[in-house]
């Protein structure tokens, strides 16, 4: 399947070397997987952690979405981590500055996908171009990391972030790539997922990040049409149509104006909500 024709809703973070997890997430009702060789492992492990990635993208993950996040290019293993993405279907780079760190890996990758953490001040000044790279296809955001560098408190309305999301949001949507929203670190607060997932989705972002697999089901159900936005789609659709017979430019529904771009929107709705139900089923 497509990237951009294919949901995110759930992208979960598989430390690479955590083989029982590894194995684990060949069943979990995930849309993309995060195979990390960065932050999730010790730096004592690394090398093990490639070569177990290697053998577990050898297997089956069905329809789920593979990526690899390996570690900066300026360390000591994010040459060598290249080796261990064969089998995935994209390259996460962390810590991205510039569209020149996208190219840096295009020249190692051939013509893999890229995808770049968002999670530098830099990185978010120069979004719109590291978005404009031919070969970067996803961002996603490192909110944590992006707290950090901005020294600025955690909220729960994320206000001191919201610039920083919404530049990468505009970025990713004027270069057609996939936007993930950062993770939510309280893994046992479903009310709180909720809230910051119904939150990166009204905003405008294809999924969130997730740490750990009891926050798919949150995740998974507020980034999918609802069915009432199913519904309203396909009657905004039929009165549309009508109207067109008619030779009328514009509907009626639910007392509010119908116009072709919101006829564009629902089309997506139902492609979306169609892809989702292939994939589950």
């Amino acid at each position: 399947m497509d990237q951009h024709a294919r949901p995110f809703r759930s992208v979960l973070y598989i430390p690479a070397s955590k083989e029982r997890a590894l194995e684990k997430a060949r069943g979990l009702a995930v849309d993309a997987i995060i195979f990390d060789l960065e932050d999730a492992v010790a730096v004592e492990e690394k090398a093990s952690a490639r070569n177990m990635l290697a053998t577990a993208l050898a297997q089956d993950y069905g329809a789920r979405f593979k990526i690899v996040r390996i570690n900066a290019l300026d360390t000591e293993w994010g040459v060598a981590d290249i080796a261990a993405t064969r089998g995935a279907d994209a390259v996460l780079l962390p810590k991205v500055n510039s569209a020149a760190d996208v190219q840096a890996l295009a020249a190692l990758v051939g013509d893999l996908p890229i995808w770049a953490m968002m999670e530098t001040p830099l990185g978010i000044l120069n979004a719109a171009e590291i978005a404009a790279h031919g070969q970067l296809a996803g961002m996603v955001m490192g909110t944590n990391d992006l707290a950090k560098d901005l020294n600025c408190r955690f909220r729960a309305d994320r206000e001191p972030l919201i610039t920083s999301l919404q530049m990468c949001l505009l970025a990713a949507r004027a270069h057609g790539v996939v936007a993930i929203d950062g993770v939510y670190n309280a893994f046992k607060d479903e009310d709180g997922l909720l809230a910051e997932c119904e939150q990166g989705r009204d905003m405008g972002f294809d999924g969130k990040t997730l740490i750990h697999p009891a926050q798919l089901a949150v995740a998974n159900a507020a980034f999918a049409p609802s069915a009432d936005e199913v519904d309203l789609a396909r009657r905004q659709i039929a009165a549309f149509e009508l109207a067109e017979s008619d030779g009328q430019g514009v509907a009626v529904v639910d007392g509010k104006i119908v116009e072709n771009l919101h006829i564009v929107t629902a089309r997506q709705t139902l492609a979306k909500a169609e892809m989702i139900a292939k994939l589950e089923g």
